[in-house]
């Protein structure tokens, strides 16, 4: 089974993302901050990680520089979720390593949709 870190400062955001990831077959734990996804992944590296801009102690942009640094870092799949929409947000998380970028509010299509353009996922069947 594949395994999601979803990592946001927002109790309700991570919630609503695990239940979506887990609804797609994935297993999930979550982050409240960049610093707590760091040390997470120094345990177990996931699959793909869900990753807000904006949080406490670590960003977003900060923990995903650092990810690509570490041994295996390059291979999540690292998806932003974010309420960051300017240009200059989506370019430099797409050079620091991002693999997608989904606007806040999100929903299970979107994921899902985002989760098959990474190679995560195959496309359901209509």
């Amino acid at each position: 089974m594949k395994f999601c870190l979803v990592v946001d400062d927002s109790r309700v955001v991570r919630k609503v993302a695990r239940r979506i990831v887990e609804g797609l077959g994935f297993s999930c734990d979550e982050a409240e901050d960049g610093q707590k996804a760091y040390d997470a992944c120094q345990g177990t590296m996931p699959d793909v990680i869900l990753l807000d801009w904006n949080m406490p102690v670590m960003s977003g942009i900060e923990f995903l520089e650092k990810l690509r640094e570490m041994d295996n870092g390059s291979g999540p799949k690292v998806i932003f979720c974010t309420t960051e929409n300017d240009l200059g947000h989506i370019q430099r998380a797409m050079n620091s390593g991002a693999d997608e970028y989904i606007m806040k509010p999100f929903d299970s299509e979107i994921i899902e949709s985002k989760f098959v353009q990474v190679g995560l996922m195959e496309q359901a069947a209509e």
